[in-house]
């Protein structure tokens, strides 16, 4: 009896002994600049929005947020390597939609998209819509089905890669209209987005804030949101739901990890960083001008959001007779 006595009297000290250096790092944190690594190539949605809201957690934190573009695999490099760093906050990751779409399309994947990570917030969260290059004679999806149907295979889609939103929803297109359309993926979404403005490809679905300057300089065109009302950024082009594609939404959701086993203090003030940031009217205006809505959630509540678009993209993927490789 004296014995299990005296040792539960010592276990709560034992649990501050061990608490103590956390805390003490947590205190100091950070001390030098902080990587953030985007996995996707310079240009992209991911990247126009981590370098949107860098310069307002660098000075929030007091020291650089440097910005290491890693793409590849689907954005699975960049992502791995994040996941593998040393969890003391000095390496963290923004992830889009691929982060929840992988674990559907892939068989295998080099981390686990839940347990390898921690949350740290949904930072924006973006509508995506259809554009084409302007030579293309459509001005709504109408057009541009009739006019797949009659070059069936012809028309190309440009993507950021298989298995990414921008590939599903093309691919959600295909099977509601019964189109075939040749697939050219990318090693992200700024080369696919170029090459449409190029006209090496006919047209690309992905969030707004990738294209939306050459939408409104002509240079691409506009026929469809994915959205359950029109953004006000394009108030005048019609939904995919308008044009009789119901239930028809895409969005892609962009947000920040740690890896796992980062301590709480860390991750709460990441956390607060960005929600500063977000906060910051020339933050919040230039990410709305992109078609971008600002979040800056809870841990708690990223964590639950990507459980459940895991569980989505899934669904999606199997409907579209989409085989993880």
């Amino acid at each position: 009896m004296g014995y299990s006595f005296r040792c539960n009297s010592l276990f709560p000290l034992l649990c501050l002994l061990f608490l103590l250096p956390v805390a003490a790092f947590a205190q100091g944190w950070p001390a030098k600049p902080i990587r953030l690594v985007v996995p996707f190539a310079p240009g992209g949605n991911t990247d126009i929005i981590a370098r949107s809201i860098a310069p307002k957690m660098s000075q929030d934190l007091g020291q650089n947020i440097l910005i290491d573009n890693r793409g590849g695999a689907g954005s699975t490099l960049g992502t791995a390597m994040a996941a593998k760093s040393p969890p003391d906050g000095y390496t963290v990751v923004m992830v889009s939609t691929a982060h929840v779409i992988n674990p559907a399309v892939r068989k295998t994947l080099p981390y686990d998209s839940i347990s390898d990570f921690a949350a740290v917030t949904l930072i924006a969260d973006v509508p995506n819509a259809l554009v084409v290059h302007p030579s293309l004679p459509v001005r709504n999806v109408r057009q541009l089905v009739a006019l797949a149907k009659s070059r069936p295979g012809e028309l190309s889609f440009a993507t950021p890669g298989r298995g990414t939103s921008t590939h599903l929803a093309v691919e959600m297109l295909a099977t509601a209209s019964g189109l075939k359309m040749l697939h050219v993926p990318y090693k992200g979404v700024g080369p696919a987005t170029v090459d449409v403005v190029a006209g090496q490809a006919d047209m690309i679905f992905a969030a707004m804030p990738a294209f939306i300057q050459y939408v409104r300089s002509g240079r691409l065109r506009m026929i469809a949101q994915a959205t359950a009302a029109r953004s006000p950024v394009a108030p005048d082009v019609p939904t995919m739901i308008e044009q009789g594609y119901k239930d028809f939404l895409v969005s892609s959701g962009f947000g920040m990890f740690a890896p796992a086993k980062t301590p709480r203090a860390v991750i709460d003030r990441l956390n607060s960083a960005v929600v500063k940031a977000l906060q910051d009217p020339g933050v919040r205006s230039g990410l709305a001008s992109q078609g971008a809505i600002p979040v800056g959630n809870t841990p708690e509540e990223y964590d639950a959001y990507n459980r459940i678009e895991i569980e989505k993209w899934r669904k999606v993927a199997q409907a579209a007779g989409i085989v993880p490789e």
